[in-house]
């Protein structure tokens, strides 16, 4: 194993659970999972990392062994961002880099909206870029002009009660429809941590609310056009993913004052699907 076992922290913000692994007095790297997973998709990927990381992987609101709160704003990403930055107050992190896969590139985005000098160094995996507001115009145009059937299960999560109804005693299917790998299959034992944590009441109603927040996250997000990134940024993107087009890549270099763009062949969980390779990239990008 490289991560722990869940860990737990009491903050002001609520009660939330974390993965360590690495070299614990190395450089701090702060890696955030999206959904339907948890900190563990980080495992596979951190046994091929170089020495001298100290890797943080918290287990976000409402999803792995965090608290499930009740009500959408704690899952509006601003909130989520302003939850992991106080799990790192309560460890003494101060700076840190920063990676983030799905959701996860949300939040991280956030976070280094909201305190940039914090952030060392930027990456990101098969997610919007929020400040980009041109390429996800064009990823929109071009959903609507096509098939967007592979969006449906955000439209179902949206609808209220749907999920909290239909997934309960069918979280193996649940998960299962979505974690696989193009290439390569996702290690089973990845999987059964996903279902096993989905199993946890309330989880199909938390997991559903980063769906549910996503009109109020975009109007905040229509705002940032004229930001750009300072700090240096890393985006990997694994090319067969039907979710997250290539669409989402474009003039993304518009949104950063210094971005590097690496493609694997792979599909959106790309770092469970090919971790050597993008351990790879990441070795290469962080100090």
């Amino acid at each position: 194993m490289f991560l722990s076992e869940p860990k737990t922290l009491f903050t002001p913000r609520g009660t939330f659970s974390y993965r360590e692994g690495g070299q614990p007095d190395g450089a701090p790297v702060v890696m955030l999972h999206g959904w339907p997973e948890s900190s563990y998709c980080w495992e596979y990927v951190g046994r091929h990392l170089k020495a001298g990381l100290r890797v943080i992987a918290p287990d976000l609101r409402g999803l792995g062994d965090s608290e499930r709160t009740d009500g959408q704003r704690h899952y509006l990403k601003q909130a989520l961002a302003q939850d992991v930055t106080s799990m790192l107050d309560k460890l003494d992190i101060s700076e840190f880099q920063l990676l983030g896969h799905d959701w996860g590139g949300i939040v991280a985005q956030e976070i280094a909206l909201a305190a940039p000098r914090r952030v060392q160094k930027m990456v990101i995996m098969n997610i919007a870029i929020i400040n980009n507001l041109k390429g996800n115009k064009e990823v929109i145009e071009k959903v609507r002009s096509g098939s967007s059937e592979a969006y449906w299960y955000q439209h179902f999560q949206q609808i209220p009660g749907l999920a909290e109804a239909m997934i309960p005693d069918k979280e193996d299917v649940w998960i299962r429809t979505f974690v696989k790998g193009v290439e390569t299959s996702i290690p089973e034992d990845a999987i059964a941590e996903y279902v096993r944590a989905y199993r946890i009441p309330g989880t199909p109603g938390t997991g559903a609310n980063y769906y549910r927040t996503f009109s109020d996250d975009s109007k905040r997000w229509a705002t940032l056009s004229a930001h750009r990134w300072t700090m240096p940024a890393l985006y990997i993107y694994g090319k067969e993913d039907k979710v997250i087009i290539p669409e989402y890549l474009n003039h993304i270099e518009e949104c950063f004052e210094d971005i590097r763009v690496e493609k694997v062949v792979a599909g959106h969980f790309l770092q469970e699907e090919k971790p050597e390779e993008v351990a790879g990239y990441l070795n290469e990008f962080l100090v």
